[in-house]
């Protein structure tokens, strides 16, 4: 039984061969700020990644036919249960219309329905960025006009906590949970008893991450939005999404590269400052838990950097312990639950 995984994310995309549930072939491809800067938006992209899949088709002499399925990564469309939903026409038409963030996980699906269609098998998302289990009181912003709302990566968070419970026998749905993904985009998010009950949004909440502000000062924000420097909230929202993090500060994504050069000083300070809103943002979701927190999960590319994940529980280890899944394992995740799906081990969700 053979699934292909697709996961566009905001520096690279990742391509995956699952058969009866194992990882077999992996493929990841990491894209430059400049090599993504002629896309205006992530949609305008899907002939460039769509290439990239097929090429990893083509290398591999992998036959769509051959597919059971295809597994396409979730993008910030509307609020949904946790779960897995097959692809259809009315997720296609929000994807192009109505998604909450121009992220390139919107093709996942694209690129997933297309190949399932041409050979006429399912096409598959799991757990998307807009999975919503939050406590009502997380809503509350403190303006009625902008709610908070549940955005990040819950797909790579899920699946590290049933691979945590797997591992020690601690019950996710029985115990609280802090659980990290640090990537291109940083997510933060407290669990309880099962339940992802907060987290900041990936895109315009919490810490700075590789490309992305983060939380800004409010009132300073309005003044750069009408400071007359940008001619639309598309092009500030770019900056603010996509060049923005270490990437507007040191002009690099790359967390391993920059580490390297830690002893110049603008360097360790930029570092040290995401390192630092990272340990205060687990600290808000440590209140959220009432102090009660069993667990610190890490998971994401940067938690294969020992010199961040070394710094990081010097902050947080008197929170809870650190248990660190570095990578992302995504494609893994992506393929296990189609895998459930197929099995009979689990149903699928209706997108409506």
């Amino acid at each position: 039984m053979k699934i292909l995984a697709i996961n566009p994310g905001s520096t690279s995309t990742k391509i995956g061969l699952i058969e009866n549930g194992k990882l077999e072939k992996e493929f990841s491809i990491s894209h430059s700020a400049e090599e993504l800067s002629e896309f205006q938006t992530s949609i305008s992209q899907k002939e460039f990644r769509s290439r990239i899949v097929k090429d990893f088709l083509n290398k591999n002499s992998i036959k769509t036919d051959e597919l059971a399925a295809v597994a396409g990564r979730g993008a910030p469309i509307k609020p949904l249960q946790s779960g897995i939903y097959e692809i259809n026409e009315k997720m296609l038409h929000d994807l192009e219309f109505n998604v909450k963030a121009d992220h390139p996980s919107i093709l996942g699906a694209v690129i997933a329905h297309e190949i399932a269609k041409e050979n006429n098998i399912p096409a598959f998302i799991a757990d998307p960025v807009s999975v919503d289990e939050f406590d009502e009181i997380a809503r509350l912003s403190g303006i009625p006009e902008i709610p908070r709302v549940s955005l990040g990566h819950a797909l790579n968070i899920k699946a590290v906590a049933k691979r945590f419970e797997n591992e020690t026998g601690i019950k996710y749905e029985e115990h609280n949970f802090i659980i990290l993904h640090l990537g291109g985009g940083i997510s933060i998010t407290a669990h309880r008893k099962g339940k992802m009950v907060d987290v900041n949004n990936a895109n315009d909440d919490g810490p700075f991450s590789p490309e992305r502000s983060g939380g800004l000062p409010a009132g300073q924000l309005v003044k750069m939005c009408f400071s007359g420097k940008y001619s639309s909230a598309k092009e500030l929202l770019n900056y603010l999404t996509k060049k923005g993090g270490l990437l507007a500060y040191l002009g690099s994504t790359h967390v391993g590269d920059l580490v390297k050069r830690i002893n110049e000083p603008e360097v360790a300070k930029i570092i040290n400052a995401m390192i630092y809103q990272i340990a205060k943002e687990t600290g808000k979701m440590a209140t959220v838990l009432k102090g009660k927190v069993d667990y610190i999960i890490v998971t994401g590319g940067i938690a294969h950097n020992n010199y961040v994940m070394g710094k990081l529980e010097e902050y947080c280890k008197f929170i809870a312990p650190l248990k660190i899944y570095p990578g992302e394992n995504e494609l893994q995740a992506l393929g296990e639950a189609v895998h459930r799906v197929l099995n009979n081990q689990e149903r699928s969700k209706i997108y409506e």
